[in-house]
């Protein structure tokens, strides 16, 4: 994309911490032994009923946040609360309060699909849940599985029964990491539909971290966008978009652009993204391509997708660095 369509990210200012916020990450820094700053400054919070994305690339130091807001880890400095209790000064009424679906398939082997969800109840001191976890497992799409043991399921299967775990004790702040990876259309769907149930119905607050930037845009209501550590870009998902508001001209081809015509495009395989702000605009486009010599197939106009702005704002923020 050129220069001039691209959007300037705004690093937020930090926000006095709301005593009523469901999570808090108030100046948060984490350092490993060696000096490597995986978290710089981070500071947002989350409100109760709030379905919240944290976005970024890999190494950008999202699943170190989550660890530290499940206790497994310790920052360096600044503070971690979640529903107003320090994650470090009161850390067993913090971790109640959580429901964290992990991305690695941890299980126990030993155990069928509902005393798994028994036992993780167990962990918590919560009794006589029999009808939660017979919702939980009928949302999840797992009550024909209840009996299964846990070695028996599919990949997905297992993901399902880890995010069955995470809500058996009906915790008010649900952290998602990646939690759709590699998994197919059905659960994804199965889901989402459950989780947004419980975000509507019963006010939990969701931390969403994903790489499938199309279900971020269809469910979060506010989103942050971390890169190396800090927070390069922090709104609500309306605002993100409407900033980067412009048509797409897509097309597929077997051509090579000419190099003019690359710096403005985002190609992928053979399918080609060009920005275009209206009917004029388009229409050059098009007469540049024809005087190119580009075959283009499949033409459609589209318009500008939560990806387009997560790419514009971490090409952004590597400029800055670079300067």
């Amino acid at each position: 994309m050129s220069a001039q369509d691209t959007i300037s990210p705004q690093t937020p200012s930090p926000a006095a911490p709301d005593r009523h916020a469901a999570v808090v990450f108030e100046q948060v820094h984490k350092t490993y032994p060696g000096g490597f700053q995986a978290l710089q400054g981070v500071d947002f919070q989350i409100m109760p009923g709030e379905f919240f994305g944290l976005l970024g690339p890999n190494g950008a130091g999202k699943t170190t946040l989550i660890s530290l807001l499940a206790g497994l880890s310790q920052a360096t400095s600044g503070r971690v609360t979640v529903m107003g209790h320090d994650v470090r000064a009161d850390f067993a009424t913090a971790r109640k309060l959580l429901g964290v679906v992990p991305q690695e398939l941890v299980f126990d082997p030993f155990f069928s699909v509902r005393e798994s969800l028994v036992q993780q109840s167990g962990y918590f001191g919560v009794r006589g849940n029999g009808a939660w976890i017979d919702e939980v497992l009928e949302g999840l799409g797992l009550a024909d599985k209840a009996r299964a043991n846990m070695r028996q399921l599919s990949g997905g299967m297992k993901r399902r029964v880890l995010v069955a775990q995470a809500l058996v004790h009906k915790p008010p702040v649900i952290v998602l990491d990646e939690p759709t990876a590699g998994v197919d259309v059905e659960l994804r769907q199965t889901l989402w539909q459950f989780i947004s149930r419980l975000n509507r119905q019963q006010g939990c607050a969701v931390l969403l971290t994903t790489h499938y930037l199309e279900e971020a845009e269809a469910l979060c209501q506010r989103i942050a966008m971390l890169k190396k550590g800090r927070v390069v870009a922090l709104d609500s998902t309306s605002r993100l978009l409407s900033k980067a508001s412009q048509n797409l001209l897509v097309f597929k081809t077997d051509d090579t652009l000419p190099p003019d015509l690359a710096a403005e495009a985002r190609v992928t395989g053979r399918v080609v993204q060009m920005r275009c702000a209206d009917a004029a605009g388009l229409e050059l486009l098009l007469q540049r391509l024809r005087q190119g010599g580009v075959r283009v197939e499949d033409v459609e106009l589209a318009r500008t997708a939560l990806e387009d702005v997560f790419l514009d704002i971490m090409g952004e923020s590597a400029e800055g660095e670079s300067a």
